[in-house]
């Protein structure tokens, strides 16, 4: 018989309490970016509401910070495709008819001066919010359909890092973060997701809204849901935990 400890940290969460081990963890930051989160960009100039969006910058710029501090990797994807749509999608797509339907490809006149594009790669439209721009050593990944998986290096990155958990942030709540938490899920990460880093503009005026619904969906079947607070907790305690793996 052998031992053998890995330290870890334990962080309130439903259904249930989760232990992690940092350096088998990477944050994953989905889609926080002009087009859904800023002023002037897609999602504010078609008269949605992404205040709640923006309420997620402050406690997502704190976990990304305690994240850095402890070594963890951050991922940011971004929902963008390339100049010509040729990653669009079939004429008769989903994917292809709600976007153009939303605007995607339009040239805009941006906030900061430049010529915009909608969800265009590399315009300041699909440029990561100010206040949570990426720092060297992040990994930056664009994708052109709502789950971060789906057609992009994001499972080999994770894979090559020997990652186990994820703690996912970002929007919308109820589109890109849940498909990608599904998928990460059948590929057997652990996900853990802060209800206070995320947002969704779609049924927010609902008795329920759609945030709330995928969140209770996510903690039943597919994740655990905690907070900024729990994270940034566990990482300071001073009592981390440690695991004993016992093998044979």
């Amino acid at each position: 018989m052998s031992e053998k400890s890995n330290n870890v940290i334990r962080i309130d969460a439903k259904p249930e309490p989760i232990n992690i081990e940092p350096s088998k963890t990477a944050v994953i930051v989905v889609d926080m970016q002009n087009d859904f989160g800023s002023k002037g960009g897609m999602f504010d100039r078609a008269g949605l509401d992404i205040s709640m969006i923006q309420a997620t910058v402050r406690p997502t710029s704190k976990v990304l910070v305690a994240a850095r501090n402890a070594g963890i990797p951050i991922i940011y994807l971004k929902m963008g495709f390339r100049p010509d749509l040729a990653d669009l999608g079939t004429v008769d797509s989903p994917n292809r008819t709600r976007h153009l339907h939303s605007g995607v490809g339009q040239t805009i006149s941006a906030p900061d001066g430049t010529q915009g594009r909608m969800l265009i790669r590399d315009t300041w439209n699909t440029d990561i919010m100010t206040e949570l721009k990426p720092e060297n050593g992040d990994i930056i990944l664009y994708k052109n359909r709502f789950s971060g998986f789906f057609g992009t290096e994001l499972d080999d990155v994770l894979k090559r890092r020997g990652t186990k958990y994820l703690i996912v942030t970002g929007c919308t709540t109820s589109v890109c973060v849940e498909s990608t938490v599904r998928d990460a899920m059948f590929r057997d990460y652990s996900c853990l997701l802060f209800e206070d880093c995320m947002g969704e503009p779609i049924g927010n005026d609902l008795p329920r809204s759609n945030h709330e619904a995928s969140l209770l969906t996510m903690q039943m079947l597919f994740g655990w849901v905690s907070n900024s607070d729990e994270f940034t907790k566990a990482l300071a305690s001073p009592t981390t935990a440690t695991m004993q793996v016992v093998a044979q």
